[in-house]
Parts: structure tokens; sequence; C-alpha cells
């Protein structure tokens, strides 16, 4: 395998919002539904507002090939309105190696440049492969960030 394969992926957009109001969104796992671009998360989880490195939050899921299934998120990166990533996995399975994080950058006044980076370079070549090293995920991320815009336009 290339050495450039094995790089996270990462899709930005500037959105007119102070990083605080994003930061609030992305910190509460129970919105995260409202705004996903891969079509896969469902509403229904009950989880607290994520608040530090540690926390653990549930997000209901659907993929044609699996059906219904749950991943239970532990989060890894935490900066109170600059950046929130998490490691997604089961009780059963554990982690497979992939994480997920979004980077809030004030860009002038009341705007944010925001960063959604999936990262699959320590997971299993078979988790790569079924991924195309997170290149799989780039239309979803990006639609993820214009359905994030729309919300907090919306607010």
């Amino acid at each position: 395998m290339r050495s450039d394969e094995r790089k996270p992926v990462s899709v930005s957009r500037r959105i007119k919002t102070p990083a605080a109001d994003i930061f609030r969104l992305l910190a509460d796992p129970d919105r995260h539904s409202q705004f996903d671009g891969s079509g896969m998360l469902r509403p229904g989880a009950s989880n607290r507002v994520i608040v530090g490195v540690g926390d653990v939050f549930v997000t209901k899921m659907y993929f044609a090939a699996m059906g219904d299934y749950e991943m239970h998120n532990r989060v890894v990166v935490y900066e109170t309105d600059r950046c929130i990533g998490w490691e997604p996995g089961n009780p059963e399975l554990a982690t497979n190696g992939s994480r997920w994080r979004f980077d809030l950058t004030p860009d002038g006044q009341n705007a944010t440049l925001v960063t959604e980076t999936y990262d699959c370079t320590d997971s299993p070549e078979n988790v790569r492969d079924a991924v195309d090293n997170g290149n799989a995920w780039l239309a979803g991320m990006t639609k993820t960030l214009e359905r994030l815009d729309q919300l907090c336009t919306m607010q």
C-alpha cells in the first residue's frame, strides 16, 4: 500500500455562525441525526451532552448491508468551541481504529471554518479497503457540513 493512501480525509466549509454555536450542536449527540449527511444516523438515542474526553454516546444507525444497529462512540478529543472527536465502536467488538473529528476555526466576525475529518489510518486493512481509505465518506461529509450550515442559519 502506498503511504499516501493512509492519510485522513477531510472536508471544510465556512459557516456564518460563531464557533460556540456550532460546537453546541456537535457536543449534543441527540442532534447529530439532524445534520448527518451519510443518511445512516437515526434519531432515538438518548444521550447527555458531551463534556469531555472519555464520554461515551450512542448513535442509532442503519446500513442496508447490516440493518439497524448502534454505535458506542468514545470521545477522544475535546476542546470547547475548537474541536471534538470520537472513536466509534460497539460493546461486543470495541473500536475498528477509525476516528471522526470536527475542528472549528474562527474565520471573521461570526463565521467559522468547520473541518470534518475521518481517519482510518489505524484501522485494519479490511476496514480501510471497505471505505476506500476514507474516500467513500467524502460525499457524506460534504453533505454533513452543508446540512450543519443550514441548521445553523435556521436557528
